[in-house]
């Protein structure tokens, strides 16, 4: 099978066509033939090495990819579950993990790591789902906010913070998030109730809409300590961040006996019932699937300057073209 590989650390340059054994499900696994693999942070900092260390048990080339959609096409002897082979479906994926990431035509995965797609939409899209909607899930779930208090949240014109504000809003919660002019309408669309500048000093912007603080900050943009003015005493901090970034210098010594929740979506990583309920929530309307722009896998280094260049809203994504396979 194809598959997009990593032989040596660096810049998007690095990211090569590569040729596999094609892998087949085993006991309590399924395979997936991919369609869609999107581009996220995380495949970024393998790419470049970052982490190295975690992967000291797999054989190169490593392949990145966190988030799979596409068809069911097999099911392991004695796997539980009911998905059918045919079924659209969508998929967490855990890179370091002897199944590898998801930049390939097929991946053998848990049954539990995979749900229904969300009916009606596509491959592309379905892909950008499981990784940023479970990670707001988490997210929020960590902070247990009860229906009519009141969460701020950063870097919410991105994918994460996105389906953070439209998770929220489906909690029943009051939602502050910051946004550029230029996204301003676009974060009012995904539900925010107040919308404040993004940029220096925007915990006293926060501040100003909710005086006595906010019960919570989900920060997607990664400012640490710069949002804690925003919150009130003993409110909490979800600090979202990929493997390798810092952030650890905020678990102690914090003001007003802010609680720090480090938000690590591996541990949703075999979620199913997670999974499934974000998919109905975009089948509803209540999540926006959004896609930055499709790459052919021979073009994923382009995919990846793409990203990291920033200042798109979505993600972007490959695509596998199974040749002369149904069409699905």
């Amino acid at each position: 099978m194809r598959a997009v590989g990593v032989e040596r650390y660096g810049g998007p340059e690095v990211l090569r066509v590569v040729e596999l054994p094609e892998p087949h499900a085993g006991p309590g696994q399924v395979r997936i033939r991919v369609h869609a693999a999107a581009v996220n942070p995380a495949d970024t900092l393998l790419r470049a090495g970052v982490v190295d260390h975690l992967l000291t048990e797999l054989d190169p080339p490593y392949r990145p990819g966190q988030d799979a959609a596409g068809v069911l096409d097999e099911i392991g002897p004695g796997t539980q579950t009911d998905l059918r082979v045919g079924d659209r479906v969508m998929a967490i994926v855990t890179p370091i993990e002897p199944s590898g990431g998801a930049y390939a035509e097929y991946i053998v995965l848990d049954a539990d790591q995979v749900a229904h797609a969300p009916a009606g939409s596509s491959h592309a899209e379905a892909a950008t789902l499981p990784l940023n909607g479970l990670t707001a899930r988490l997210a929020l779930d960590m902070l247990r906010l009860p229906p009519g208090r009141t969460v701020a949240v950063t870097g919410a014109a991105g994918a994460v913070g996105g389906y953070a504000v439209q998770l929220a809003k489906a909690d029943g919660l009051r939602v502050l998030a910051d946004a550029s002019p230029s996204d301003e309408e676009l974060v009012r669309r995904l539900g925010a109730d107040v919308v404040v500048a993004r940029g220096a000093d925007v915990a006293e912007r926060f501040r100003a809409a909710a005086p006595d603080g906010v019960d919570a900050v989900i920060d997607a943009a990664l400012l640490g300590t710069a949002v804690l003015p925003a919150i009130r005493p003993g409110g909490a901090l979800a600090l979202l961040r990929s493997t390798g970034e810092p952030g650890t210098d905020l678990l102690a010594g914090l003001p007003n006996g802010v609680t720090v929740h480090e938000v690590y979506v591996p541990q949703y990583g075999h979620a199913r019932d997670k999974l499934e309920q974000l998919g109905r929530l975009a089948e509803q309307g209540a999540l926006s699937l959004r896609v930055a722009g499709t790459f052919p896998p021979e073009r994923a280094a382009d995919a990846h300057r793409a990203f990291e260049a920033g200042g798109v809203r979505g993600r972007q994504v490959l695509e596998f073209d199974h040749q002369n396979q149904e069409n699905v």
